[in-house]
């Protein structure tokens, strides 16, 4: 029964910490770590423990990391892969194809399986139960931690062997850049010819061109918020793997590239702290537009 699988959970940042207390929550037996230990102390109201260091985790059935790097995930799988190791690893974070294959090979060689989980979301998302994921590697190991994962989210997609899912997620995060510069010329357009911003995302969102992510976006660009979901620099990161991804698969990309482009613009103007939705502000400038905030409440589609 999943009820019995012991889980451990390695990074309690901004999507890990919501991410294990979906698990916590949901009853399974969690016990969590962070580097900074002070994000990890809240989840003791969730009901999970929190370990003192990595090796404390070994003797769990099944380990997820939510870490930002690769070499991060290097790092405390190199702390984790002990004697008494977890038999499943299960890997959240967003990192490349190659440095996915790595990290599974450096569990293959201490008998652990190991499974990437990429998602689509943020703190957000995951605390109103919208996260998506996508999972690959062995079917039969997937299989035995699907109960898991389905406490994570709305819903979990398996992409089949390998690191896949981690072409999936880098594929979803190129739509994303996109989109969002997308969105912000044809709302700066919108709003030099006279239409508020609320009034155009509105329409917008209640089309059929509308969607889950620019309904959630619009409180943003509404009201000149960039309270940090995702930060440019983040997006830059993904964007360098899937123009990467693109080379190597010999599949052209200039609307990709373009908006690369523009990513590194926002990455440029130092404001790397904010949300990567300043997009709307470099465009807005771009056109001789000063934006200022709307002040209406817009929802944003998760119900909060």
């Amino acid at each position: 029964m999943i009820q019995k699988q012991r889980v451990g959970w390695i990074g309690t940042g901004r999507m890990g910490a919501p991410m294990a207390e979906r698990l916590a929550r949901a009853g399974v037996d969690l016990a969590v770590w962070n580097r900074t230990r002070a994000k990890a102390e809240p989840l003791r109201s969730t009901g999970a423990a929190v370990a003192d260091t990595v090796a404390d985790l070994r003797d769990r059935d099944v380990v997820f990391t939510m870490v930002g790097t690769a070499a991060d995930l290097s790092q405390v799988l190199g702390e984790l892969l002990g004697d008494g190791r977890p038999g499943v690893v299960v890997d959240c974070s967003t990192i490349s194809m190659e440095q996915s294959a790595a990290a599974r090979e450096m569990c293959a060689s201490q008998g652990v399986a190991f499974l990437a989980a990429p998602v689509s979301g943020n703190g957000k998302v995951v605390r109103a139960g919208k996260l998506s994921l996508v999972v690959s590697g062995p079917r039969d190991v997937y299989d035995g931690v699907a109960g898991l994962l389905g406490h994570l989210g709305r819903s979990v997609t398996y992409a089949g062997e390998g690191e896949t899912a981690r072409l999936v997620k880098i594929a979803h995060n190129l739509l994303l850049g996109v989109v969002t510069q997308t969105l912000a010329e044809i709302t700066v357009l919108a709003e030099k010819g006279g239409v508020p911003r609320h009034a155009f995302l509105d329409f917008l969102n209640n089309s059929v061109m509308g969607s889950a992510f620019t309904r959630y976006k619009s409180p943003a660009f509404v009201n000149v918020d960039y309270t940090p979901t995702f930060t440019p620099v983040l997006l830059r990161k993904d964007f360098d793997l899937g123009l990467a991804a693109a080379r190597a698969l010999d599949v052209p990309m200039p609307v990709t590239a373009a908006t690369a482009q523009l990513i590194q613009a926002a990455v440029s103007s130092g404001r790397v702290g904010e949300d990567f939705a300043i997009l709307l502000d470099l465009q807005a400038a771009a056109s001789g537009l000063d934006l200022e905030p709307e002040d209406v409440a817009v929802d944003d589609g998760l119900g909060s």
